[in-house]
């Protein structure tokens, strides 16, 4: 018997694994997918998130950026970042980097589903594997969420989001995020690395990657002439919701333990610090710990990603939403610093 079997070899999944191992415990990683794993993301890794990287001593190669600039028609405002700056990543080098730190570590990569879990009162099984602990970080569409039955079904008549990403082969033109408010989706640049950025759209399920940037007339022609350098990802729907982070001996951390939208693009920095939760509350052998740490760690995130969907389905207040920004400078330099 291990003492944790993490669910899903993403990001969050590998950094809870490392915390686990740094920890001390005896911890495997279980997967489906071989090899390096790719996900449409907007791979911009806030400031915090590449500190917490770091104090596990991984350190990706990307293109560092200062702050985030919101940009709507003829109107944009810059929120710089106070300390240190975030990093844009390509999804498959960090994933890269967190893998070979888990092999360093000794962490069991193994290639497998868990179709069925078995809890008992002093352990689970999932996957032919006894664990003393079971910790689920397997993606919007988890499976381990969904096999303990604590999904919430989205409710009726509610928009789904969806995300769509594809790099380009181009020199970076900012050291900021761009964000570009468009009249029914917004729209990412990161630069990822000297001669790569990544867009990422977030929208409708029915929206079209090339309607969408025609949108975007000046970043339409920066693209327009410059080939792909990845494939066409899509991701979503993004809301994603749960009863409750723990059932009996198991856990859910990052996107599997409940999700409302990438707007703000904190996903990495608080799926590292919810894995390093879990494993806090599996050291003190109480789990009941973790769903209070879970609500302080989301809750900033919840609040402003909460408020920025509701004023971008509404149409008399989303074209409001650069202007108030442009308007009150200090305080979207805050909200950003606060997140980041």
């Amino acid at each position: 018997m291990i003492d944790v079997l993490v669910v899903g070899a993403g990001p969050v999944g590998l950094v809870t694994a490392i915390h686990a191992a740094l920890a001390g415990l005896d911890v495997a990683v279980i997967d489906p997918r071989v090899g390096t794993i790719d996900k449409a993301c907007g791979e911009g890794l806030m400031p915090q998130a590449l500190e917490h990287l770091c104090g596990i001593k991984v350190n990706p190669p990307g293109i560092d950026f200062i702050g985030i600039r919101y940009i709507a028609g003829n109107k944009s405002v810059d929120a710089k970042f106070t300390k240190n700056p975030g990093r844009g990543v390509r999804r498959t080098i960090l994933h890269d980097q967190l893998r070979n730190r888990a092999l360093e570590l000794n962490i069991k990569i193994l290639d497998g589903k868990v179709r069925d879990i078995i809890q008992e009162n002093s352990h689970v099984e999932a996957a032919g594997i006894q664990c003393r602990y079971l910790i689920g970080a397997d993606g919007l569409h988890s499976t381990v969420r969904s096999q303990l039955k604590l999904n919430i079904p989205p409710k009726k008549n509610t928009p789904q989001r969806y995300g769509l990403r594809q790099h380009f082969t181009i020199a970076p033109w900012s050291n900021f995020v761009e964000v570009c408010w468009l009249p029914d989706a917004e729209l990412y640049v990161t630069p990822v690395d000297d001669q790569t950025v990544g867009i990422a759209i977030l929208g409708a399920e029915t929206m079209d990657f090339w309607t969408i940037i025609a949108q975007y007339p000046e970043l339409e022609a920066r693209l327009r002439s410059v080939d792909p350098a990845s494939k066409l990802r899509g991701a979503g729907p993004l809301r994603q919701r749960a009863r409750a982070r723990t059932l009996g001996r198991t856990l859910l951390a990052g996107d599997a333990a409940g999700y409302v939208d990438a707007l703000t693009g904190e996903g990495m920095r608080m799926g590292f610090e919810e894995g390093k939760a879990a494993v806090e509350s599996v050291l003190t052998n109480n789990l009941h710990t973790y769903e209070s740490e879970w609500r302080k760690i989301t809750r900033s995130y919840r609040i402003l990603a909460g408020g920025l969907l509701w004023a971008s389905n509404n149409r008399l207040v989303r074209p409001m939403i650069v202007p108030v920004a442009k308007t009150l400078p200090s305080v979207f330099t805050r909200i950003v610093n606060t997140l980041g």
